[in-house]
């Protein structure tokens, strides 16, 4: 079972047809015994950095999002969901994030391109991903940001993108998985690349 969490926050819902598209069984949940139980685990987002960590620690998932990612559980981030990762955002200066991956969210400097940057982007990988198997080179993929993250390793990052400066596109480490971009909205490449997710 897949336990796509629920804090109040993202596009939770989209995120399940795509995984019932590819005949998984996805549940949206706040439940933190359900989550813990899960086989896997999604955290999407959207929204504001410090709305979102202020969201999870009220609905009381923070421990249980530490629990499952330090125990190998394979874990997904989407959008926010990946800034979230990091120890904060300058969104919401004195908000901490969840630590997982070291490292903070920093704002475009995109040189006089639009913010937020929304739209169709192709990635160039920097690093191996499960997520990446049999996807073409430079694919395109669907983004709506303004912040991305700036990890203190650089090696984590597995993918980036380019709009006005190199932005971080995706990053990984071990069970931990996370784009910034929306795989359910980047039509046959994201849902790759949530298959290839599924078989990890």
């Amino acid at each position: 079972m897949i336990a796509i969490i629920d804090y109040g926050r993202g596009n939770l819902y989209s995120v399940q047809k795509a995984f019932a598209r590819l005949g998984a069984q996805a549940v949206v949940t706040s439940d933190a015994g359900q989550i813990a139980a899960a086989d896997k685990v999604v955290l999407p987002g959207v929204g504001a950095f410090g709305d979102c960590m202020n969201n999870l620690r009220s609905y009381g998932l923070e421990t249980v999002i530490r629990q499952v990612t330090e125990r190998g559980t394979p874990f997904l981030g989407i959008c926010l969901g990946l800034q979230l990762l990091f120890d904060g955002s300058e969104e919401d200066p004195g908000v901490a994030g969840l630590g997982i991956i070291p490292g903070m969210v920093r704002k475009i400097e995109t040189k006089g391109l639009k913010i937020p940057h929304m739209g169709w982007n192709n990635l160039a990988y920097k690093a191996a991903s499960p997520l990446f198997t049999d996807l073409p080179d430079s694919p395109y993929v669907y983004f709506v940001h303004s912040f991305h993250a700036v990890p203190a390793d650089e090696q984590v990052i597995t993918a980036v993108t380019a709009y006005g400066q190199e932005v971080t596109a995706a990053v990984g480490r071990a069970n931990v998985q996370a784009v910034q971009f929306h795989p359910e909205k980047s039509s046959a490449v994201g849902m790759q690349m949530l298959k290839n997710w599924l078989g990890q």
